[in-house]
């Protein structure tokens, strides 16, 4: 909820700046078979879940649960290493969320989607040694944590501008709806306070981290995933001097690859993908195929877009370009059993917080997921 009030409140700030020109086209990339992993589970046995990524106040767990939600990634415990990351204190809100019935799937790190100035850990990303190496060995523990108290897996990214939008357009109903457009979107100031970050530089501090947490997390079995850079932005441009590199199908698929382990992989923002792409309707079940079939979707915001690469709103879910239920057809079809949850809902006037676009988006998931279980 709260990272879309943010992204409303900060939507005006992000049309100020220098004219850019758009690419024509997103970065290419093709689809390969066969897979170079069995599927998770049996193919064509997935199990997706309805889950969210929401509070884990004893009120709202119950109300969560009155709405069929069975998993939860639960909020960040702390904004850095603290008690509230001890195993004792994420054994208690493991125990909490399953007194209601609930499962506690996952939790986030503290490397959030915020601009770098709001970040938690900033030195990891604007690679600054020697405090990144503290940073690290602080996430780390974090990971060692959770194994102990039995939290599967955990969050993060890997943002330096954070979400970026533009002004926001008319949905139906008159809602607001969150949206980029790159063509006359103005870059002010040129540069974020992490200075110029070309792809090599930004794939340095990625694989500085990875080579140094994955390891970590595979010792103690617990699944890590990172979300894209949302959204993907013109190769060779980027945004404001840094390049998106997690912001298109290529980039991803090198980030997995950079340090292989069954523990590393995506948090499969099915948006921010389609995002990527020029036609998403049509391309976006085969990159599902791609990291499924890999095993590198460790969980899913199944939300819908109508547009694509440089020019999109963000809708509700079944108010958009892709056909959501093919979609989860296709989760199912690579054998992924993790939670589908909604993200980036439409602000409808009078629903000041969200809650009731969230309900929304809830049950249609709960009715597409009723619908693979009667065709199972």
């Amino acid at each position: 909820m709260k990272r879309r009030e943010f992204l409303v409140a900060g939507s005006a700030g992000l049309t100020a700046g220098a004219n850019a020109t758009p690419a024509a086209v997103a970065p290419d990339w093709k689809p390969t078979v066969p897979p170079v992993a069995a599927p998770i589970g049996k193919k064509g046995k997935g199990r997706p879940k309805l889950g969210t990524q929401n509070s884990s106040d004893e009120a709202y767990l119950k109300i969560l649960s009155g709405l069929g939600v069975s998993n939860i990634c639960a909020t960040l415990p702390s904004r850095s290493y603290d008690a509230n990351w001890s195993v004792e204190s994420l054994t208690k809100l493991r125990e909490r969320v399953e007194a209601n019935g609930i499962s506690l799937d996952m939790i986030p790190l503290p490397l959030s989607s915020a601009y770098i100035t709001k970040h938690e850990y900033p030195d990891i990303m604007k690679g600054e040694s020697p405090q990144r190496d503290k940073s690290i060995e602080d996430i780390c523990k974090m990971i060692r944590n959770c194994a102990k108290a039995g939290i599967p897996a955990m969050k993060y990214n890997m943002s330096i501008l954070g979400v970026v939008r533009t002004a926001p357009s008319k949905g139906r109903g008159g809602s607001q709806l969150s949206t980029f457009k790159y063509a006359g979107a103005k870059q002010e100031p040129a540069l974020t306070e992490a200075g110029p970050v070309p792809a090599d530089v930004y794939w340095e501090r990625i694989t500085y981290f990875l080579e140094r947490v994955v390891p970590v997390a595979t010792e103690e079995k617990v699944r890590i995933c990172c979300h894209p850079h949302d959204p993907g932005m013109p190769k060779g441009k980027g945004w404001r001097g840094v390049e998106t590199v997690l912001g298109s199908v290529d980039g991803l698929k090198k980030f997995v690859s950079i340090k292989e382990s069954p523990y590393h992989g995506l948090n499969f923002c099915q948006g921010t993908i389609s995002e990527m792409l020029v036609n998403p309707a049509k391309e976006i079940m085969d990159v599902i195929r791609y990291f499924g079939t890999r095993n590198k979707i460790f969980n899913v915001h199944f939300r819908n877009i109508r547009g694509g690469f440089l020019d999109f709103q963000e809708t509700c879910p079944d108010d958009g370009d892709v056909n959501m239920i093919q979609a989860a057809r296709v989760y199912k079809e690579v054998g992924y059993s993790g939670m589908l949850m909604p993200d980036h809902v439409p602000h409808i006037e009078g629903d000041t917080r969200g809650f009731q676009a969230f309900a929304f988006a809830y049950g249609y998931i709960r009715a597409i997921l009723q619908q693979l279980e009667n065709e199972a």
